[in-house]
């Protein structure tokens, strides 16, 4: 990296001021594979974003930064350099809580001292022409965008939404689009008379263009704290402007351990009227798998509204329909990045497959054009996602006594869904588990599902489309993977933890969702002579209570429909129906939701 930039962390980081003596800024957005060496210097809860300045900071090629005291993550990361003493030129600006006249002569005097102590450093005067010039206006966000709002997006976030989201993104975020307010006139006056080169004298203001870089820094103080502000600061109103314009959508962003931002999702969420999408990264680039099924998702959803806006009063195909009869209007289903360009169907295909390929199982079902399932199977996913798939569709089209000539389109959906090989469409899971199980029942309004290695639920609308929903994939505390851990500690198949579970008689408290803690608490319950079914019974409530946080989140409601393997568990379903406080139903082909739904979304691509 070039001598002459300098790195900063903030959209209040002072870096016109900085251009004015021929400095580069750029926004740290370092993501190294670990934050290992970060962590020894600082602690491991400092949040993402902190440990990616600590990363940039100790890389050999960058030799200046700048920073704010923007959160005490900041004032933290700088203590760090400071005692590494690998920078030549580090600096840290005091912001101001607030945006009063006391405060912006507190700002006045910072960017003072920070001048002189560059102006020193580089040896180089301030041109106030180069600083106006550094001054970048953002085009104005189009109608129908999708307003990324929180705190720093990494780019690898960034590069995601850009990819998988159809609509244009606006990073609103903390270190997202800076808007300053238009300088004075004079100041560009002063530069056309040729008073806008302040050497180190007028900086000191003793020079004959003293005057020209006193009004820089009076306007230049008020300009910045005038930006929309940060959850920083103690007045944070005028934030509303973020996500109260035309958004299709916002994605709200927040990062691990950052203290700030968690609050005003909770309050967007329940007041926003668009679709939400909350994401959270942790600062490395080992998240980025992680969140491409959720913003997927989320893309599908948005397009979905918009296709349902656009047909709000045409009559529209349903495979739980029979011919002739009209249903609720139902939404297009959305064309995914991944999807090539439908052929016209030939008469005589009249089948449509869809595959489910998950964690563990790969479910697949044949469906015929009027919604009637004509096969199913549920197969193993085994090791490798596309030959666990490649025999599961091979035993479906066998059992529906077809080949894959009769089909007339296929869909993926699920983790593995781009694995699958010959498929013509692939979707989102939360799109699919939506669609199936408004096929198997039109009445739910909230699907929760529990796979193997994650748990999701989605709040659905009338008509089956989605309105919100919300994933755990990062951990597998309450998904089928932690119930699998638990019968292994209990020596006992799987289907019998179901079964014992429901012979409980004495309620047991299992403190920890952590299959790792929660397996030892187990073990001491057992080395208690705990009855086995009142253990399993404690797990299934567990379970429960996780889940049923999930479905407060997206302000799920009756009636309650429990999709993918746990809903085999009857212990499980039961606790949960008992912490909802609401009935949670089942169906037999409740595994199957996510193949259903994708052959459902199949015929209505046909249909189009």
């Amino acid at each position: 990296m070039k001598t002459n930039v300098v790195c900063h962390g903030c959209k209040y980081a002072p870096i016109e001021l900085l251009a004015g003596f021929g400095a580069d800024a750029h926004l740290v957005m370092a993501e190294p594979d670990s934050f290992e060496v970060a962590e020894r210097l600082a602690h491991g809860n400092l949040c993402g974003y902190g440990k990616s300045v600590l990363a940039c900071g100790l890389d050999p090629s960058v030799h200046q930064m700048v920073l704010t005291t923007c959160c005490d993550v900041m004032r933290r990361a700088y203590d760090v350099l400071k005692a590494q003493g690998c920078l030549d030129f580090l600096w840290m600006v005091d912001l101001p809580h607030r945006t009063g006249a006391a405060e912006r002569r507190l700002l006045q005097a910072q960017l003072r001292n920070l001048a002189r102590a560059y102006a020193q450093f580089s040896g180089r005067s301030f041109e106030v022409g180069r600083a106006l010039a550094a001054i970048q206006v953002p085009p104005a966000p189009k109608p129908g965008s999708v307003a990324l709002v929180g705190a720093h997006a990494p780019q690898s976030l960034l590069d995601e939404l850009d990819h998988e989201l159809t609509l244009p993104v606006v990073n609103h975020t903390c270190t997202g689009a800076r808007i300053l307010a238009q300088p004075p006139i004079e100041l560009a006056r002063a530069e056309s008379a040729g008073c806008g080169r302040c050497t180190t004298s007028d900086i000191a203001g003793t020079g004959r263009n003293a005057s020209t870089f006193d009004r820089f820094v009076e306007w230049y103080a008020g300009a910045l704290l005038d930006q929309t502000p940060c959850m920083r600061m103690d007045e944070v109103g005028g934030r509303s402007g973020l996500t109260s314009g035309d958004h299709a959508g916002i994605v709200y962003h927040t990062m691990k351990f950052c203290d700030y931002y968690g609050f005003e999702y909770a309050d967007l969420a329940g007041n926003a009227a668009t679709p939400v999408l909350k994401l959270e990264t942790e600062g490395t680039r080992q998240s980025a798998g992680q969140l491409r099924t959720r913003i997927e998702a989320f893309d599908e959803t948005l397009r979905t509204d918009a296709a349902a806006s656009a047909r709000r009063d045409a009559p529209s195909f349903s495979p739980t329909t029979p011919a002739g009869e009209k249903d609720a209007p139902h939404a297009t289903a959305p064309t995914t990045q991944k999807e090539a360009p439908m052929a016209q169907q030939e008469p005589s295909k009249r089948y449509v497959l869809g595959v489910d390929s998950g964690s563990t199982s790969t479910d697949a079902v044949v469906m015929e054009l009027d919604g009637t399932i004509v096969a199913s199977v549920i197969g193993a996913t085994g090791a490798k996602a596309s030959r666990g798939a490649a025999a599961v569709v091979d035993a479906v089209l066998q059992k529906a006594g077809i080949t894959a000539d009769d089909l007339a389109t296929s869909v993926a959906t699920g983790y593995g869904r781009d694995a699958i090989p010959n498929m013509d469409v692939a979707i989102t899971e939360i799109t699919c588990h939506a669609a199936g199980a408004h096929h198997l029942a039109p009445e739910a309004r909230t699907v929760i599902d529990i796979g193997g290695q994650d748990s999701k639920v989605i709040h659905l609308n009338a008509d089956g489309t989605v309105q919100n929903f919300v994933m755990n994939d990062k951990c597998a505390a309450g998904t089928g993977r932690f119930l699998e851990a638990m019968a292994r500690t209990l020596q006992m198949p799987i289907e019998e933890l179901s079964r014992q579970g429901l012979e409980w008689r004495h309620d047991v408290t299992i403190s920890s969702m952590c299959t790792v803690f929660a397996e030892s608490e187990v073990v001491s319950l057992i080395a208690d002579d705990t009855p086995t079914p009142d253990i399993i019974h404690g797990l299934d409530v567990s379970v429960a209570r996780k889940t049923a946080a999930l479905a407060r989140r997206v302000g799920g409601e009756p009636p309650y429909l429990m999709t993918g393997g746990v809903a085999n568990n009857e212990g499980v379903v039961r606790a949960l129906s008992d912490v909802l406080g609401a009935p949670v139903a089942t169906h037999e082909d409740s595994q199957l939701c996510g193949a259903i739904g994708a052959a459902v979304l199949g015929i209505r691509r046909l249909s189009r």
